[in-house]
């Protein structure tokens, strides 16, 4: 009996595109050391991965690494939805620090080779069909940042920042290589659907303290990475320590990476009925708190850093439903799955948006400032502040930023779908709350200045050509999606 496995090639093609953008982006910079060319070959990588993944996926779902019907690669639909967006938001997150990059704040060649491991991370972790494999790939995605964070030189707040999320990453990596052991250890299995199958047809396993241990250390260290309350203390502080266009990375890539990977385990191997409680009260706490403590933000990237810690809240509420045997049906828990991805990819489009029209207003390199350096942005840059305010309009679920308005409407009828109309009365509250923070800063950026220095007026306009490019395709893109949101459905449903 032969054990040499046959590789499907095809199926791992986005993997190798992201991987060998990140080799190439390296040659480029050691044999050239063009700033600018390297740049553009991790430009054209990311829109290389973007495109394979998409044609890839829209071949059907392809399988490899497999042993007998468990295998550790799985690119279906979902996958490559995961592995497009991640490589987009590369590019757009390359697009807002070439400005810096060329003014020599960062090494370009070391930025961009982080940069691209990252994303190799986040292609692959949208295909993990088993815990090793996500694992790694979430710890791909996450490594690099480690060193992004604390990349800007001379900066005190940009090196503790990096510290502060070090820590708190390696800790909860920690917790979940263990969770990830104990299951192994009661089960003999790491596959997901294995793990799954395994639990619901031994209820014996299930009820064994092993087991719960295991769930809830699987749980917890994931939901450090989604920055879920109360494991979320790392992220306003390392958000505002880092670059902009690094927190801006953080705050859409990062995030859809954990939200990935803790509905991998929750969907294809933990029992929902001991993880959908978990996610409930996760998901309330997290919107909650998120959304009362952004009120009392007066520095941009911190007011944005909370509300991110809200929008994973309403990312979780859909999961939450599981608690509830209505929400444990076959059509209740596909449209809960689906509702999740969805919110996600709404809310990065429309989190980059945001990020880039902060950084299209303030100086190159520099920090994002308070709310009160960008009052009266608008009434300097209309164009600028117009796509800043579409974007925040569209975070807090209001028109026209319609992409906002229906990733509410899709989670609250999964959770009208699943019975769990108390969560769907939650999430429509903490709407409204959330309304406070993003209006305010909404009509900031046209009332009138109060400093002559406000939004950073100096910005000079060759170097914000392509932050301002980035602004208006992240703009544009959340504008389609917001009028065709049923094909993103679709596509998170598969």
């Amino acid at each position: 009996m032969s054990v040499v496995q046959s590789v499907d090639s095809v199926a791992l093609l986005p993997a190798y595109l992201a991987a060998g953008t990140a080799v190439l982006v390296l040659i480029t910079d050691l044999l050239l050391a063009r700033p600018r060319v390297t740049v553009v070959v991790a430009g054209l990588g990311a829109l290389g991965t973007a495109v394979g993944a998409a044609l890839v996926g829209a071949a059907g779902e392809r399988r490899t690494f497999c042993a007998g019907a468990d295998c550790s690669w799985v690119f279906g639909g979902r996958a490559a939805l995961v592995g497009a967006v991640v490589a987009l938001l590369t590019l757009g997150v390359l697009g807002l620090s070439a400005p810096a990059l060329r003014a020599g704040r960062s090494p370009v060649g070391e930025y961009c080779f982080l940069l691209a491991c990252s994303m190799t991370g986040g292609v692959v972790l949208g295909a993990a069909g088993d815990l090793i494999t996500l694992i790694v790939a979430l710890e791909t995605l996450t490594l690099p940042l480690y060193v992004l964070v604390g990349l800007r030189r001379g900066s005190l707040a940009s090196a503790e920042a990096a510290v502060t999320f070090f820590v708190v990453s390696v800790v909860a990596t920690s917790v979940t290589l263990l969770g990830a052991a104990l299951l192994y250890a009661v089960t003999g299995g790491l596959h997901l659907d294995r793990l799954g199958a395994l639990l619901a047809e031994r209820p014996d396993l299930r009820d064994l303290p092993l087991t719960t241990a295991a769930v809830a250390l699987l749980l917890v260290g994931l939901a450090f990475k989604v920055a879920a309350v109360p494991f979320h203390a790392w992220a306003p502080a390392t958000y505002d320590g880092a670059p902009l266009p690094v927190a801006a990375y953080l705050s859409t890539v990062s995030k859809l990476g954990g939200l990935v990977a803790l509905l991998a385990v929750v969907q294809r191997a933990l029992p929902a009925d001991q993880t959908g409680p978990v996610l409930a009260v996760l998901a309330v706490l997290t919107m909650t708190v998120g959304n009362l403590v952004a009120l009392r933000q007066r520095r941009t990237v911190r007011l944005l850093a909370w509300s991110s810690v809200a929008q994973a809240g309403y990312i979780l509420a859909p999961l939450g439903a599981l608690a509830l045997a209505a929400g444990r049906t076959g059509e209740a828990r596909s449209a809960a799955y689906a509702a999740a991805v969805a919110y996600a990819v709404f809310f990065v489009l429309l989190e980059l948006a945001a990020f880039a029209g902060v950084t299209a207003l303030r100086p190159v390199g520099a920090a994002g400032g308070t709310l009160d350096d960008l009052r009266g942005a608008a009434r300097q840059h209309p164009w600028r502040g117009a796509a800043l305010g579409l974007a925040l309009v569209g975070l807090a679920g209001l028109p026209p930023g319609l992409a906002g308005l229906f990733a509410k409407v899709t989670v609250v009828r999964a959770l009208l779908d699943g019975g769990a109309g108390w969560l769907a009365l939650v999430v429509a509250l903490n709407a409204v709350i959330g309304l406070a923070y993003y209006l305010r800063v909404t009509a900031a950026l046209w009332a009138p200045s109060t400093s002559p220095t406000a939004a950073g007026g100096a910005v000079g306009v060759p170097l914000v050509g392509v932050v301002a490019v980035v602004l208006a395709v992240a703009t544009v893109a959340a504008v389609v999606v917001g009028v065709v949101p049923q094909l993103v459905l679709d596509l998170a449903g598969r």
